[in-house]
């Protein structure tokens, strides 16, 4: 298949949200970092799961643990911990905290966050139904009452990636519940400016002149959160060629994504740095709602699953990159992960008999039932995936309704779980970082609990089986195995479509300095 044309070129148009060039103002200030997310932030909630959603909630709020380079979760808001006889563990806030609202951060703040992130993310579920009691004995102080020991309490609370274990006042931890917030009180380095967001264009932060990074030397998320700005701008940019023409200028001064086909010609330009930021790389996926039709049918979703051509995928977004820049042999764990095998892989096959699976879809029992596909619009590397899997589904035989619509819609439109006729969906297509593939654990499209489980709410019991015993595992051997189990079952229960993985790089001022890697940080960089 040919690679989708998915620049749109356009001298001199308008930056979507009103704000047009050349009128952006020039950043030229040492005190305001001007930024274009890949996408419009249109869910600021910890517990929605979208990539800028995550960048944001970094910012606005901070971890009790948090990850180092190593992968090693360290002290973040604790002071320290004690474990006794494995099951009762004692965590101990570090002097200093408070909250944007001037309120300290107390004992209670802590057990009622977690209990709303414990309620969503597939790492919290898992500790959460490893404890048997969740308390704060007095304002400093929380304590888990374990029914087995969880030593991997710690990596939960310190996972930076979708739905992170983040601390926030028991007003907000307990209101509403099942309903994302909108007012953001967090302990982050960032406060959120609220009366400056522009829906579709802006949104704005200032420095947390109250917030004091712990001690130690910066570590991937772990380690002193040092802001070197009093503001940070984030500008929703959508058009590729504005992106790059405003950073080219200097009207802002980093750029998330900018489109792969331009990242050649970004690099000869001596005043910006290129360079891939979130190491472990990108993973396309498409997601079935497995409520309705058509795929409730296991049988159906695996045809679908065999009918991809990985490579495909990636060139579409890459285009013909050079080596090391796409990965086209990917399965249920990110390729940088210890438990990434070649369990089930034969399922895969560089050139898909589409013929045959359209056989195998009709022998399944399909009816004809519309597929709803949700694309997004507005982030290239999300549409390049829509469309090629969108032509493949209809090769197969489905009857695909394609929506083409922005990705703070698709965000918002995929939470529903009601029917199609109702205002629901059949299919989208998104990416997931490395880092959210890493383990079972954390994995939250290889959960299989049902309404409890991300959007698409598979059930799966054999799947959701085999992750517990990997939980209970105590040696890596054991672990590895078991997530080997883990993948060949995933093929066969089909929760979600793999597409291959590509790096993709940041573009930014090469006046800035101190860029961490791994995730999208806005600690550590100052100006030069």
């Amino acid at each position: 298949m040919k690679r989708r044309q998915l620049l749109r070129y356009a001298a001199g148009s308008a930056v979507a949200g009103g704000i047009a060039r050349p009128a952006i103002v020039r950043s030229a200030s040492a005190t305001t970092l001007k930024f274009v997310p890949y996408a419009d932030l249109a869910l600021l909630d910890p517990l929605a799961s979208a990539f800028v959603t995550r960048n944001h909630v970094m910012m606005v709020f901070d971890t009790l643990f948090a990850l180092d380079a190593a992968g090693t979760a360290q002290y973040q808001m604790l002071a320290g911990h004690t474990v006794d006889a494995e099951k009762v563990w004692t965590l101990t806030l570090r002097d200093g905290l408070l909250f944007h609202d001037g309120t300290p951060v107390l004992g209670r703040d802590v057990v009622a966050s977690l209990h709303r992130w414990g309620s969503r993310d597939a790492f919290g579920q898992a500790l959460m139904a490893a404890t048997d009691d969740l308390s704060a004995p007095n304002d400093k102080q929380v304590v888990f009452r374990l029914n087995r020991p969880f030593p991997l309490l710690p990596q939960a609370l310190a996972k930076p990636t979708n739905l992170m274990a983040v601390i926030m006042p028991e007003r907000l931890a307990t209101a509403t519940p099942g309903k994302l917030l909108t007012e953001m009180v967090g302990s982050g380095p960032f406060r959120f400016l609220p009366d400056e967001r522009i829906s579709g264009a802006r949104n704005a932060y200032a420095r947390f002149d109250k917030y004091v990074p712990r001690d130690g030397v910066a570590s991937f998320c772990a380690g002193p959160r040092i802001v070197h700005f009093d503001r940070v701008e984030w500008l929703t940019t959508p058009d590729p060629s504005t992106q790059a023409g405003a950073l080219r200028a200097g009207e802002v001064d980093w750029v998330e994504q900018p489109v792969m086909d331009l990242v050649p010609s970004l690099k000869q330009d001596r005043n910006l740095k290129v360079e891939v930021v979130e190491t472990t790389g990108l993973i396309g996926v498409l997601r079935f709602n497995q409520l309705y039709p058509p795929f409730d049918n296991p049988a159906i979703r695996r045809a679908a699953l065999r009918a991809v051509n990985q490579k495909e995928f990636m060139q579409a977004v890459a285009g013909e990159a050079g080596p090391g820049v796409i990965n086209d042999h990917v399965g249920f764990f990110a390729p940088s992960s210890v438990y990434a095998s070649n369990a089930g892989m034969e399922n895969f096959s560089a050139d898909p008999d589409l013929a045959a699976l359209r056989k195998a879809v009709m022998a399944a029992g399909y009816n004809g039932e519309k597929v709803v596909f949700l694309g997004a619009s507005d982030v290239p590397r999300i549409t390049a995936i829509c469309e090629v899997g969108a032509d493949v589904l209809g090769k197969i035989g489905l009857n695909v309704d394609y929506v083409s619509t922005d990705w703070g819609t698709v965000v918002q439109r995929t939470t529903r779980s009601q029917p199609i006729n109702e205002g629901g969906w059949s299919i989208f297509g998104s990416m997931w970082g490395g880092l959210d593939w890493d383990n079972p654990a954390g994995d939250a499209a290889l959960r299989g609990n049902g309404k409890n489980a991300w959007f698409g709410w598979p059930t799966a019991p054999k799947l959701e089986a085999i992750r517990d015993q990997w939980l209970r595992a105590t040696d890596l051997p054991t672990q590895k195995a078991l997530a080997a189990d883990m993948q060949r079952q995933a093929f066969v229960d089909a929760p979600c479509m793999p597409l291959g993985l590509y790096y993709q790089p940041v573009a930014y001022r090469a006046d800035l300095t101190g860029m961490m890697k791994g995730l999208i940080l806005f600690t550590g960089i100052k100006r030069a």
